[in-house]
């Protein structure tokens, strides 16, 4: 009797086994799982079959066919590209909407504040103004040719814009007197002597130099960011990385188990291997970033480039008085070398000049709000600044997030909620043979770190080259960020002259503060007395002088009242 129930028990054992083994080579939810996942395959194994066919999974009884391991490796690839594009959205999408946010609003800020001070001069100077208004449009386009990329030298286009200036106003003021061409060519070789405008043209170089330098690089900066971001994310796969990427996000359904994860540092090693370049662009990467974030200081401090070109025609009005004050001593001295201009023959009232200088324009009342439209563009665009303000805050968090983000990128790969099984004890997680604990070690981040990889074969040998052509414009782009910081501009760099602005240098061979020699605020207050012009030789042209001191007094209060 024993021994009969011995046999019975062994009997039914081996049945168990036997139907252990028959459900471990059902394929039946490898179909399923495939299907669901958009698979059509020819066909697909009702059992385990031999699996000397396969080129990249494990070569023991398999569910799958040659057909399904060509079809997993070519959606491993698809699946790779997708997920680093997924992953880097956001970044992409940061660096495309700040560049374009930002390189819309200069824009707009260059063309109203030529709108506004070409209306204010217009009401103010009047004809004059508008016979001589080519100066004014020659160095706004200068200012936007420089801002979009031209190759302008700042300093020289400003220095050229105050010598039209003068010989502008020196004609004007001494219309008695036939001014040759030859004669403006003299004039200009005194100008640095003579300083007819006073401070203003030093200071406002300065100014003006430091905001466009840094408004372009930075948006520069924005723009190189978005191309290599953009770039970068279109990744292309290695055979090596191909075959560890099938093997690891399909292999597991031929061995019958559809349903399981990888193992975390299985995954994490796949992908520093499949990525090892991408991480070599780290290092140069922060280094950009850190050089951005020190330029978007410079949006936000003295010489921010709305501070700078919101009330440029009060200054460029106090140049003027500048002139018109000290009209009889730069004419005393003009003559004096380069002799005295023939008469022109005619009067002031033969000339019609009286005319030109007429009182058409009503005394400003300031308790009246300008309602013109440099007045309310004006208004529009301090909202906008406002918001731009906001806007700096904003890009300023998101780049210093960026930091890091391709040397973290096999770990936002191998995240739980995407390909594995997320804790890396985990005995329940695909490691590339069968289902248990994966014991190799992670390796480090870097191509040359990836010779001990035990996943994918890489030649540390050979770096990408199209990944190393994305970290020399990175590298470029640092160093024009760090000059911008200190004021320079690398396209025009001038040891013979010691100021500041796009020809100087501050002597910072790393990024360093910034002496501000002029604060954007120090612009000089017009002093009421200045209505009266001045006598000596300047008697010639009394009535001329005082009405456009007058004029530029009431500009300057006018713009003054407006902000």
């Amino acid at each position: 009797m024993l021994r009969l129930e011995t046999l019975v028990c062994t009997f039914s054992a081996l049945c168990i086994a036997a139907k252990a083994e028959l459900k471990a080579r059902n394929c039946s939810e490898v179909r399923e799982v495939c299907a669901a996942k958009g698979f059509s395959f020819v066909h697909v194994p009702l059992q385990e079959i031999s699996g000397e066919h396969l080129r990249v999974c494990p070569q023991g009884n398999t569910c799958c066919t040659q057909e399904m391991e060509d079809t997993f490796g070519q959606r491993s690839k698809q699946e790779f590209g997708d997920l680093v594009e997924e992953i880097s959205h956001d970044l992409r999408s940061v660096f495309v909407s700040r560049h374009q946010k930002f390189d819309e609003f200069f824009l707009e800020l260059l063309d109203n504040t030529e709108r506004s001070l070409n209306e204010m001069f217009v009401r103010t100077y009047g004809k004059p103004y508008m016979q001589n208004a080519e100066v004014f449009e020659n160095l706004f386009a200068e200012l936007k040719r420089y801002y979009t990329g031209g190759n302008v030298n700042l300093e020289e286009m400003l220095n050229d814009f105050w010598s039209r200036l003068l010989e502008r106003m020196f004609t004007l003021l001494n219309s008695q007197y036939v001014i040759t061409e030859d004669y403006l060519e003299c004039i200009s070789k005194y100008t640095d002597q003579l300083k007819p405008f006073g401070d203003v043209p030093r200071k406002l170089k300065a100014q003006v130099t430091r905001a466009f330098i840094a408004a372009r690089t930075f948006v520069q900066g924005l723009s190189v960011g978005r191309e290599v971001a953009q770039r970068v994310s279109k990744v292309s796969s290695t055979p090596a990385c191909m075959r560890a990427m099938t093997k690891m996000s399909y292999c597991h359904f031929c061995q019958g188990m559809p349903a399981i994860k990888p193992c975390k540092n299985y995954c994490l090693n796949v992908m520093k291997g499949c990525l090892a370049n991408q991480a070599d662009l780290d290092s140069e990467w922060n280094h950009y970033i850190d050089a951005m974030l020190l330029v978007a200081q410079r949006l936000e401090g003295p010489f921010n480039i709305e501070s700078v070109m919101d009330p440029i025609d009060v200054k460029i009005s106090e140049a003027i008085m500048n002139m018109q004050d000290n009209s009889a001593q730069v004419s005393y001295k003009v003559f004096q070398g380069c002799g005295q201009p023939k008469p022109s023959g005619m009067s002031r009232s033969t000339r019609g000049v009286p005319d030109v200088f007429n009182a058409r324009f009503r005394p400003y009342n300031p308790d009246e709000r300008p309602t013109t439209a440099a007045g309310t563009s004006l208004d529009r665009l301090r909202i906008i600044w406002t918001t731009m303000q906001h806007s700096v805050v904003d890009i300023k968090g998101k780049l210093k997030q960026s930091k890091k983000f391709w040397s973290s990128l096999p770990e936002e790969m191998c995240a739980e909620t995407r390909l594995t099984a997320g804790n890396v004890t985990d005995d329940h997680c695909w490691n590339g043979h069968t289902k248990g604990r994966y014991f190799p070690e992670v390796v480090t981040d870097g191509l040359t770190n990836q010779v001990n990889n035990p996943e994918v074969t890489v030649d540390i040998t050979r770096p990408d080259t199209f990944i190393r052509q994305q970290i020399m414009a990175l590298r470029v782009m640092t160093n024009k960020l760090k000059n911008a910081y200190n004021g320079n501009d690398i396209y025009f760099q001038d040891s013979s002259d010691e100021g500041s602005g796009s020809g100087s240098g501050s002597g910072c061979t790393e990024a360093c503060p910034t002496d501000a020699a002029v604060p954007a605020s120090e612009a000089p207050l017009v002093e009421a007395d200045r209505s009266e012009p001045m006598g000596g030789a300047s008697s010639l042209c009394v009535p001329h002088l005082g009405l456009l001191s007058t004029l530029a007094l009431s500009a300057s209060a006018l713009h003054m009242h407006w902000r």
